[in-house]
Parts: structure tokens; C-alpha cells; sequence
């Protein structure tokens, strides 16, 4: 169990709630008039429906989530803030993280939020790759799933700017699985990053950036388990990146590819 902001809601719930029931049953009798109502009173009165409204909605339907990184794109770029789908793949409980209800299983070419395996406090976002049994190769900059190379075919260049600010120079593909199709981002200057063949266990999924030759993910700390599943990542309602943008980006503002 870790506690994060619906950790804090939860407390911040429970104390408000708490001195709200206790002015009903010790106090609140014996006021001849409710402009006598203390100000602490008042103030969890006032904030507990807000406090329970937001944590229902954050905890069982969709929770906000902002791009820190380049390692999403071209499909999601630093600045991009997200709604994450919490129910797609069954509802848990906040804080504790118990499944109550189980629904969907990850699809292979979603982009999830999950919990990072080597420090759960950590959220990270990449795209499933693979699914529990199958066996993922990367190898050369070509990605294989079960033996079968996913088809690439170029898009163009693409520019962006680091977190330094600094103008990378990558080349747009779009790669095409049995059952996902999306655009990828290679750095033909760079050497290729972490290679290898990784079969995925029971109860867990491999995941990989877009942008892969800036990412770090399941070819570097292997595998997410399912217990570490956020939500599925389904829209992008702001676009504002404060470093090096010019601003809000509104044409970036819908539904994620």
C-alpha cells in the first residue's frame, strides 16, 4: 500500500466526516442558532461531499495525469494532460489497490498507466507490447511478437525538443502488429537501445515507449504486473508544455491514437 493523493483524500475524508458526525451527536443539540456553529464545523461540513464526489470520481471513473516525458511520442509529447480511464480494467479499491471488480484485460497496443515495478509510487505511461505467455524480441529497431516482425513503413522526419530544449531529429514510422497500428520515433544518430528477447509470465505485461530510442522501459526493468495496472489512458484534454512549448497546443486536444 502507498499513499498518494487518494491517500490523502481518503484521510482528508475521514477527518471531515469525523467532525461532522461528532457535531451531530455532541454538539449540534445544544445550538440555539447555526450561525453558532464552529468554524471547523462548518469548514468539514462544507468540504466533505466535495472531498467525497472527487475521490469517487478519481478512484472508479477517470483520473488526470500529465505527459513529464518525450518517451510517448509521437503519440503523446511533455505538456499533454490525459484522462485515464480507471475502469477499463475493473474497479480498486483506493489506497489499498483491491480488485473489487474485474472487467476488461489489457489489449495489446493500449497505452496504460501503471504503477512503475522498481518504485510503485512512481506512475508511468507506455504502450502494451505484450500480453501474459507471448514472446517479444527487439532486435535491429524491429519489434517481433511470437515470432511474427511487426511491418514499419515511414512517415517522414520528425523534429522535437528534449527537456533540455534541444532539437532531435527522428525519423515517423507507422508499426503495424496483428492487432495494433501505430506511429513509432527512431533516432537514426543514436545507437539502438536495450535489445533482447523477453518471454512475458502469467499475470504480467511488457511494455514499450513510441519514442524508442528515448525510453526506458520494459527492455531495461522487464515486467508489469498486473496488480500494478493504473488505467488506460483515453484522451488528452490540455496541451501546455511549460518548458520549451509557445503555449497551449489546442489542435493536440481529443482522443489518443
Amino acid at each position: 500500500m502507498h499513499l498518494d493523493f487518494s491517500g490523502i483524500l481518503v484521510i482528508a475524508l475521514l477527518v471531515t466526516g469525523g467532525i461532522w458526525a461528532l457535531d451531530v451527536k455532541l454538539w449540534a443539540s445544544e445550538r440555539l442558532d447555526e450561525k453558532e456553529m464552529p468554524i471547523l464545523v462548518e469548514y468539514a461540513r462544507s468540504f466533505f461531499p466535495v472531498i467525497l464526489i472527487v475521490l469517487l470520481l478519481r478512484s472508479f471513473l477517470f483520473e488526470p495525469f500529465r505527459i513529464p516525458s518525450s518517451s510517448m511520442r509521437p503519440t503523446l509529447v511533455v505538456g499533454d494532460f490525459i484522462l485515464v480511464n480507471k475502469f477499463t480494467y475493473g474497479l480498486r479499491l483506493p489506497v489499498v489497490d483491491t480488485k473489487v471488480l474485474d472487467l476488461n484485460d489489457p489489449e495489446r497496443g493500449d497505452i496504460m498507466v501503471f504503477r512503475y515495478p522498481e518504485d510503485p509510487s512512481v506512475d508511468y505511461i507506455k504502450r502494451v507490447v505484450g500480453l501474459p505467455g507471448d514472446r517479444i524480441e527487439y532486435i535491429n529497431r524491429h519489434l517481433y511478437v511470437n515470432g511474427k516482425a511487426a511491418e514499419m513503413s515511414q512517415r517522414g522526419s520528425h523534429l522535437w525538443m528534449d527537456n533540455q530544449c534541444r532539437t532531435i531529429d527522428s525519423l515517423r514510422f507507422r508499426e503495424q502488429t496483428a492487432d495494433s497500428d501505430h506511429e513509432i520515433l527512431i533516432i537514426p544518430r543514436r545507437a539502438s537501445r536495450a535489445e533482447g528477447e523477453w518471454v512475458v509470465p502469467e499475470g504480467h505485461y511488457f511494455m514499450l515507449g513510441d519514442n524508442r530510442d528515448n525510453s526506458r522501459d520494459g527492455r531495461y526493468w522487464g515486467f508489469v504486473p498486473e496488480e500494478n495496472i493504473v488505467g488506460k489512458a483515453v484522451a488528452v484534454w490540455m496541451s501546455w508544455d511549460f518548458n520549451c512549448g509557445d503555449g497551449v497546443s489546442w489542435g493536440r486536444i481529443g482522443s489518443i491514437d
